[in-house]
């Protein structure tokens, strides 16, 4: 039980995230305290995920769940600790195709992972 309040509170997170935050932050805030506020955002919402993953892994009874949770978590971690910052060396150094696929990687693997919360909430 505790893992799918885990996994339904990362879907919500997630969600929220997708859209209402962003679209928001990029409407209304101009585009460098957007860009500052994002590069602030993502390192918490990735490694806040990543540690609810762990969490929800060592609260799960089902081997499937656990396994697609510490890749998950995994994920996060590369997410965090990797990618955020080649997708920023990319926009500083203004290599806009590496941008653009270094981004679209990141999205990629985030729906994923929404993808994969949400089959495991559903099974």
């Amino acid at each position: 039980m505790i893992t799918q309040d885990i996994l339904a509170g990362m879907i919500g997170i997630m969600l929220f995230f997708t859209v209402v935050v962003a679209p928001t932050v990029f409407k209304v805030l101009p585009v460098e305290w957007s860009g500052k506020y994002v590069r602030h955002f993502f390192p918490k919402y990735y490694a806040s995920l990543g540690i609810l993953c762990l969490i929800a892994a060592l609260a799960s009874r089902d081997s499937q769940a656990l396994v697609i949770l510490l890749i998950s978590a995994l994920l996060f971690a590369f997410l965090r600790f990797y990618l955020t910052h080649q997708i920023n060396r990319a926009k500083d150094g203004h290599h806009a195709t590496r941008f653009r696929r270094l981004h679209a990687l990141s999205v990629l693997i985030n729906v994923g992972q929404l993808l994969a919360f949400v089959y495991l909430l559903a099974s």
